[in-house]
């Protein structure tokens, strides 16, 4: 595997180049000059914008000075990822943040402002003024909001309520990230040492059976010893999505979470129940867990290892662009094009560096291009990365290239969409055209892991949120026994019987950070289903459904989310594609079971 001490030693090609942002930083200097000066622009506006023509003048400065901080604001966080011990680009990104903060300041009046509108009048604005048919979509989703927003003062006591409601998800984020210790685990030389994140992550994974459970009571013992604050803090978050979504007069907690992408309520039911439906193939999997290590009883901390052992392909960063080609090949030449201009204009940034950031991104640049940070390894997790980080930076230059500013960014909700098809694409190319029999398990295995963890995982979870907010909404009590036995129960309705209980595994709710983000990671499960689904079809040779797949990456935010996904032959308002994504699950599964 290729190793650099520092930075200096990385070849050119394998680092991204930020001189399309800013080749001279005092053009970076210039451009915060000015966007200090448009937002000073914006702010004389407050109480000055009475027709159409002071509307369109608003706009329009307002998406220029977003351009600008778009890439100014870019530049400054990849320089600081590049190397985040540098304090020369902290202190960039410093004055970024406080820029940030003065340009919402400049802001904050306007949407007030627009909601305060009669809807005749903002039909007169926009009749009256050519220039605001660009805006026009953009106006009327704001004003979808004009019922569940209060009257001035109302929102003025609200909106210095902000801090106060996000203490639950701060406190729960120092105690998890700042203030948590671990037990200790047993080193390879039999020192106790003490246990961190990272290293759980490959212990729990790890062939020796007492080194998983070593780690998995250290883990977990600082979460039973905080439990009852974690549930303070837990309790406390949902209750404050109860009492927003009456305050704001939304049916309820989910449907107030749903009401931006404008999903309805059975999106998310119908997810829920569906994949119940069809839970019996992940029982099926985890019996056939069991039967593979060969153990009497099958324990939380056996759920995480690969079950085909000693496969560790090495595959060079070249060679993973190559396989990567190859296996996308079925989206067209288009798709490889830009690819290929993805690694010739240096987008990626490749390798493991002191300092560097750790883990993967996509960033997409309105009016340059994405940049893709990775961390190669030269792996077979480091190829999977590879593609999945190229779907979503393919994702955000074609949208970025077929759609005006204002519609170019893509919603959470279909983001994992193009990166899913891509490592679908990428599993198919690897067994067809893989011989050796242990990497062909083991790639199998890769996959059904990765599909419980992004899907079955992310409904057990949006089933929790569900019932919680539920019971808050009923004026139930909300407390550490009311969540272990919720939790409890769904990790065994959705893991099946085989696996016997550790005192820890109803604890589960206390160690997820996504529980403070409301009925979010539901989007994961969707997402994910909508991919198999696609890529599947586009495998099957459907040209179709290939080219609205390639339409529905050129279209950003032109549409919302659930339209633009039914356009490419998905609805998630049927069961249909939940239903197909688990029946390759099945075929996955008795695929495994038969090798």
């Amino acid at each position: 595997m290729t190793m650099y001490s520092s930075r200096a030693e990385v070849p050119l090609e394998e680092k991204w180049n930020l001189d399309d942002l800013y080749s001279d930083l005092a053009q970076w200097e210039e451009d915060y000059r000015q966007i200090e000066e448009m937002a000073g622009k914006l702010k004389e506006l407050d109480g000055k914008i009475q027709d159409g023509s002071s509307l369109y003048q608003y706009l329009k400065l307002r998406e220029e000075l977003s351009f600008q901080f778009g890439k100014l604001y870019a530049f400054a966080m990849l320089k600081v990822d590049e190397d985040t011990r540098e304090t020369t680009s902290q202190s960039y990104l410093d004055r970024a943040k406080q820029l940030s903060v003065k340009v919402s300041a400049a802001t904050s009046f306007f949407m007030p402002y627009l909601l305060s509108l009669e809807e005749e009048t903002l039909k007169g604005y926009i009749a009256g003024e050519e220039g605001l048919s660009y805006f026009e979509e953009d106006l009327w989703e704001s004003f979808r909001y004009k019922p569940h927003v209060l009257n001035r003062d109302q929102e003025a006591v609200l909106s210095q309520l902000g801090e106060a409601l996000s203490v639950p998800g701060n406190t729960f984020g120092m105690i998890n990230n700042a203030d948590i210790s671990f037990g200790e685990v047993t080193n390879d030389q039999g020192e106790k040492i003490k246990l961190t994140r990272g290293m759980y992550a490959k212990l729990i994974e790890d062939e020796d059976r007492k080194k998983r459970r070593e780690a998995y009571k250290a883990y977990y013992q600082p979460y039973l010893q905080l439990k009852n604050t974690i549930a303070s803090t837990l309790a406390g978050a949902i209750k404050n999505n109860v009492t927003m979504a009456r305050i704001r007069q939304y049916p309820s907690a989910l449907e107030k979470a749903l009401f931006g992408d404008n999903v309805p309520k059975e999106v998310y039911d119908n997810l829920i129940s569906t994949t119940k439906e069809n839970i019996a193939t992940m029982h099926r999997y985890t019996e056939i867990r069991k039967q593979k290590l060969q153990l009497d009883e099958l324990r939380q901390y056996d759920l995480s290892v690969p079950l085909v052992s000693g496969v560790k392909p090495e595959i060079s960063y070249e060679e993973a662009y190559d396989i990567m080609c190859k296996a996308l090949a079925p989206l067209g030449e288009e798709y490889l094009a830009i690819l290929k201009e993805f690694k010739k204009g240096r987008y990626l940034d490749v390798r493991e560096t002191e300092g560097k950031r750790s883990g993967a991104y996509n960033l997409g640049v309105y009016g340059v291009h994405p940049y893709i940070l990775l961390n190669h390894q030269d792996d077979l997790d480091s190829l999977f990365t590879l593609v999945h980080e190229c779907g979503h930076g393919v994702h955000s230059w074609l949208s970025s290239k077929h759609q005006p500013q204002i519609s170019a960014r893509y919603s959470i909700f279909v983001a994992e969409v193009a990166s899913t098809v891509n490592e679908v694409l990428l599993i198919n190319y690897l067994l067809n055209n893989e011989q050796d029999e242990d990497v062909r398990k083991h790639l199998i295995n890769h996959f059904i892991d990765q599909f419980k963890g992004t899907f079955f995982t992310q409904v057990m979870f949006a089933e929790f949120e569900k019932k919680t907010h539920e019971m808050a909404e009923k004026g139930q009590p909300l407390n550490v026994d009311v969540f272990n036995r919720t939790y409890e129960q769904l990790f065994r309705e959705y893991n099946g019987d085989e696996v016997v209980f550790d005192e820890e595994v109803k604890y589960g709710w206390s160690r997820i950070p996504h529980f403070y983000r409301p009925f979010y990671v539901y989007k994961y499960a969707t997402g994910y289903a909508s991919a198999i689904h696609l890529a599947t079809k586009i495998l099957e040779g459907d040209k179709e459904t290939l080219t609205s797949y390639l339409e529905f990456l050129k279209s950003g935010s032109a549409d919302y989310p659930l339209e633009l996904l039914k356009k490419t032959g998905v609805d998630l308002t049927s069961p249909e594609p939940i239903q197909n994504a688990l029946k390759k699950f099945s075929q996955l599964v008795e695929e495994f079971s038969r090798i």
